[in-house]
């Protein structure tokens, strides 16, 4: 089912679906298993569903390497992508942050501006922030500290 609807203003706009819930709550579950080997988890987790976002955005949460990070943001974003174009994204119009289903994948393109102008890639940092803002107008208004 496509999730493209039209707000006032006549700008599409894209919801993407919900991740699995029993997914979601496996995801939340490791999340605060205090075991040394969270990552592990993670990696077989995500094996099990590669295409959802959620998962390769908590990877990037719990590294603690920045580039490991910005990989995984990376495949959390490029997924994203993908999801928005099966469910009618046309490349264009917003994807707002208040639809709950929409906030792994911002996260994940926020995740990866702030990391490339942190390592020098100001160009890619700029390209990520535009999109972002395109997407989501508001997005300097929203208090988002983390997932």
């Amino acid at each position: 089912m496509n999730e493209v609807t039209f707000n006032k203003g006549k700008i599409p706009e894209t919801r993407l679906p919900d991740e699995d819930p029993l997914f979601e709550q496996e995801i939340k579950r490791i999340r605060v298993n205090q075991s040394a080997d969270i990552r592990s988890m993670l990696l077989a987790l995500a094996s099990k569903n590669p295409e959802s976002i959620g998962i390769w955005c908590v990877l990037g949460i719990s590294s603690s390497e920045m580039m490991e990070s910005y990989s995984y943001f990376r495949v959390a974003y490029h997924r994203g992508l993908d999801s928005l174009r099966k469910n009618g994204w046309r490349g264009s119009g917003f994807v707002r942050w208040e639809h709950v289903s929409n906030r792994y994948f911002l996260f994940a393109l926020n995740q990866l501006a702030e990391i490339s102008n942190e390592i020098g890639d100001h160009a890619e940092a700029e390209r990520c922030s535009l999109f972002l803002r395109q997407l989501e107008p508001a997005w300097d208004q929203l208090q988002i500290d983390s997932l």
